[in-house]
């Protein structure tokens, strides 16, 4: 256990310096600049502001700079958000990510499983068929569509939510119920055939043959087996929930991480673009460390291989 977890700890940290690594030659690539939109600047002042900030550097340069302050929590300053740096802006808006993105993971968690559960143990029924459209119409429906509809019914028809902003307790629940509904989709998808391919193999058939009862079929031996296919989705898509979904968070004008990393991008603001990919490349490292554990226990034959 204790070499695996090192093992893949280290294969952790690699993959987030080839985030920040292709991430900061994308930046550099890009038209965007962080003073192109600073008007009337002569090329004294933007030549001093190049040099405060290292942008007249080689790129080798720059990238080291950039990697040894996020390796060493001497987080770079932001080239927008004057006077903040990385770290800071990163601590602010994550907690508001997580208002919203744990939520949304119980509400896609306590939809989606029944459902999928549902459409597995009644094939080709009514109920089966109900579930996979309604699925897959979850998942054709993009959050762009799906937010402003939910707005619309929740927050200027009925006016229980506000439409945008963070102001009130329960700001989070717009936001969360969109992403919650999307994400509901695919787990119930992934229940579904994950518990169908489960109930057909012959340790199901042989526990029936027993005489076990249904319930203990499907809960006590069927359930186990059918979950490794969603905690191999969920591990991502946590690690996605708990950043900010970008679109959602910019649809409801909610101050998380996605919105700061949309808007790091667009305005040419490289450290805090590198800092939030780094971030959740970090995010996805640990939870897919985490599904490797639990699928581990769940079905010893798995192992834990380095």
């Amino acid at each position: 256990m204790l070499n695996f977890i090192i093992s893949r700890t280290l294969q952790g940290l690699a993959v987030i310096l080839a985030v920040l690594v292709i991430t900061f030659g994308l930046l550099k690539l890009s038209p965007s600049s962080p003073f192109n939109g600073e008007r009337n600047v002569t090329p004294e002042v933007r030549a001093a502001q190049n040099a405060y900030y290292g942008l007249d550097k080689p790129w080798p340069v720059q990238l080291w700079r950039h990697v040894s302050g996020f390796a060493t929590f001497n987080y770079p300053p932001s080239y927008k958000l004057k006077g903040r740096n990385v770290g800071e802006i990163i601590a602010q808006a994550f907690p508001v990510s997580v208002a919203i993105g744990v939520p949304a993971l119980l509400i896609a968690l306590a939809l989606g499983i029944p459902f999928g559960a549902m459409a597995a143990l009644k094939p080709n029924t009514l109920e089966d068929r109900t579930a996979t459209i309604a699925s897959t119409l979850g998942i054709c429906m993009p959050s762009l569509v799906l937010g402003p509809l939910v707005a619309l019914i929740f927050g200027l028809k009925l006016k229980w939510f506000n439409v945008s902003g963070w102001f009130d307790a329960d700001d989070w629940v717009l936001p969360a119920m969109t992403l919650g509904l999307i994400y509901s989709a695919y787990v119930a998808r992934l229940m579904r055939g994950g518990l169908r391919e489960t109930l057909a193999q012959d340790f199901i058939r042989t526990a029936r043959a027993k005489g076990a009862s249904e319930p203990a079929v499907v809960f006590c031996h069927a359930l186990k087996l059918a979950c490794l296919p969603l905690l191999n989705f969920l591990g991502p898509a946590a690690a996605g929930l708990l950043t900010g979904s970008f679109v959602v968070e910019n649809v409801f004008q909610v101050p998380g991480l996605g919105q700061h990393f949309v808007s790091s991008a667009t305005n040419g603001d490289h450290p805090l673009a590198m800092g939030t990919a780094a971030f959740y490349a970090m995010l996805i490292v640990a939870f897919n460390l985490l599904v490797d554990i639990v699928q581990a226990m769940l079905n010893p034959r798995i192992g834990l291989k380095t």
